[in-house]
């Protein structure tokens, strides 16, 4: 579990395809000194596993289903990204739950600079824009942002300097993909509502659904 407070910005030292899956090396000045091998660490929002470390660098593996789900298939050396290491119980939880588990890939559409801050704009793919709110969070590339604006496919968010500066959003433009994470609490209450209640004995027999109760009761 995460928080999308980026810790670092590592550059891609190594990959090397096997398989559907491929093998990394991440170039690191801090937080590689925190790691050991088992550990999770997220990856431009994916949470991986270490499964080696050296001077300044550690390894993880990428399964398949990763590369196809999320933009790390598109890595290519030298690239930079953002790292996270997982919470710990003494930790703050300065952004939002994050799981590493990528739910969708957006593309940037837009980047408007200011001297206040920035607002990047987002595709925001089928299977996700029912999850999204404004004023909501959602993970970009495992970074925790807040949603300013939202449309049918799109959506926006407002960036400090500060947030820019320290994660890889100041090198990314127009085209680039982003791994996409919302809200698990979005999902299950999403799920609720589809779906009632775990031992609610009328959900799936033609009782409506938790939204729709909600209405007839007038609490929606």
């Amino acid at each position: 579990m995460f928080t999308g407070i980026i810790e670092e910005v590592g550059s891609l030292r190594d990959l090397r395809s096997h398989g559907n899956g491929a093998s990394i090396t991440v170039s690191c000045r801090h937080i590689w000194k925190g790691l050991d091998i088992g550990d999770s660490v997220a990856v431009n929002g994916v949470c991986l596993t270490v499964v080696g470390k050296g001077e300044g660098s550690f390894a993880a593996d990428i399964s398949g289903e990763s590369m196809q789900r999320s933009s790390l298939g598109g890595l290519k050396r030298g690239m930079q990204v953002n790292l996270e290491r997982a919470l710990t119980l003494n930790s703050r939880l300065g952004g939002h739950i994050v799981q590493g588990h990528v739910d969708g890939v957006g593309v940037v559409v837009a980047v408007k600079e200011s001297p206040e801050g920035s607002e990047y704009t987002f595709t925001a793919p089928a299977q996700i824009a029912g999850y999204l709110v404004e004023k909501g969070s959602i993970a970009v590339d495992g970074i925790s942002l807040t949603i300013s604006a939202l449309g049918e496919d799109e959506f926006s968010v407002a960036v400090i300097p500060h947030t820019a500066r320290e994660t890889n959003l100041k090198g990314i433009k127009a085209g680039d993909p982003v791994n996409l994470e919302v809200d698990i609490l979005a999902k299950y209450v999403r799920r609720y509502l589809e779906r009632g209640f775990p031992g609610d004995e009328t959900a799936g027999e033609g009782g409506g659904s938790f939204y729709e109760k909600l209405v007839e009761g007038g609490f929606a």
